[in-house]
């Protein structure tokens, strides 16, 4: 993904992308508008687990990321 300025993409909690990411990734329970969710803390954590489980046995860990596009 080209993100100005950036080089690498971080995953964090944040529950509304337009005040705090700047192209980053925040893993969220529920979505609750655009650009919005809530409780983005535990799935980060659940996320963290599975990767890092995965790491650990020196495998490679790779995100698609896909849009869903609205049909009107």
């Amino acid at each position: 993904m080209n993100v100005p300025g950036r080089d690498l993409i971080l995953i964090h909690p944040a529950n509304d992308a337009k005040k705090e990411l700047l192209g980053c990734i925040a893993p969220v329970t529920k979505h609750t508008g655009i650009g919005k969710g809530s409780n983005s803390r535990k799935p980060l954590e659940k996320l963290k687990t599975l990767v890092y489980t995965v790491f650990n046995r020196n495998e490679e860990v790779k995100i698609n990321i896909q849009s869903k596009k609205e049909i009107v």
